[in-house]
């Protein structure tokens, strides 16, 4: 069963140096979360968006959610194994949720909202969100993002994977490609007191040499205790803006990179399921990453 007091947002309250840090590592305020915090007011007062407290996982949070992200991982690696030519996407549902539930975790959108089923499966020209389905069968050349989020004993994880269906034609394979890594340049910014700014930009700034687009409307999330939480991670900011980047921060890094242009719109028939405007190919990796005292962790892929 998972512990309250593990899953307990700390308080608000002031914390003298002698007492014992908040976040619950054992050690005193004045040696643990002092030094941070006290930055993160100069920085508040510099008109810096900072995090709060709540948003700052405690070690065993941190502990737990790795936990999750295992099992996440092991499910998507379930998917890789047996992802293929002529499978529906309803059947990469049923994998999903069987795997899950065999290593006692539970799929996260399943409910969620409303949502209908325990993945989202994006093929082709879809942006996110994918409904799967036994009448959508994937073909030799099709791409296909599979997303897929966890609980276990109450914390979540969140990473998605692109699948190529056999061999595609060479600009879609770039298109899943550089989206790749999009991702992994983001993921270098990622570092103590800079920005979720930093990341973006250097997000845009790689699909921009192949003149895709980035989605503006959908971005990445903080998460751990809940399936979304504040920050929203926007991929279209600007070097040196947004919420500074703080250990024990935990949020996704899943840009949406579009082969044309960057406008989508919404099938009316379920108001989940994101589509290009222009039709061409969209693509999505995703990745769990912590802010950590010297650089950062990726928990989750």
């Amino acid at each position: 069963m998972m512990s309250d007091q593990i899953h307990k947002t700390p308080d608000l309250r002031a914390y003298s140096p002698e007492e014992p840090c908040w976040c619950g590592s054992g050690k005193a305020y004045g040696c643990c979360h002092q030094a941070i915090e006290d930055r993160m007011e100069q920085l508040r007062a510099q008109g810096h968006l900072v995090p709060t407290r709540a948003m700052l996982k405690t070690p065993a949070q941190i502990e737990k959610i790795r936990e999750s992200c295992k099992v996440n991982i092991a499910v998507l690696d379930e998917v890789a194994a047996r992802i293929r030519e002529g499978m529906t996407t309803g059947e990469i549902d049923r994998i999903v949720s069987e795997k899950t539930a065999e290593l006692g975790g539970v799929a996260a959108p399943l409910g969620y909202q409303g949502y209908p089923y325990s993945v989202c499966t994006s093929v082709n020209d879809q942006v996110c969100h994918g409904f799967p389905s036994d009448e959508v069968v994937l073909e030799e050349g099709d791409i296909v993002n599979v997303d897929c989020s966890t609980i276990v004993d109450g914390f979540f994880s969140d990473s998605s994977r692109m699948f190529v269906i056999g061999e595609t034609d060479e600009e879609t394979q770039q298109l899943v490609d550089v989206t790749r890594e999009c991702v992994m340049k983001g993921l270098e910014q990622v570092k103590p007191w800079g920005f979720l700014g930093d990341v973006a930009q250097a997000i845009q700034d790689h699909a921009a040499e192949y003149e895709y687009s980035v989605v503006r409307e959908v971005g990445g999330h903080a998460i751990g205790l809940e399936f979304h939480e504040d920050p929203y991670v926007s991929y279209v900011t600007e070097k040196g803006t947004d919420m500074v980047l703080v250990p024990g921060m935990i949020f996704t890094i899943e840009p949406m990179i579009n082969m044309g242009d960057a406008d989508i719109c919404l099938f009316e028939d379920n108001d989940w399921e994101l589509y290009t405007e222009d039709g061409y190919p969209s693509a999505q990796w995703e990745i769990m990453v912590l802010v950590t005292d010297t650089g950062h962790e990726v928990l989750c892929w």
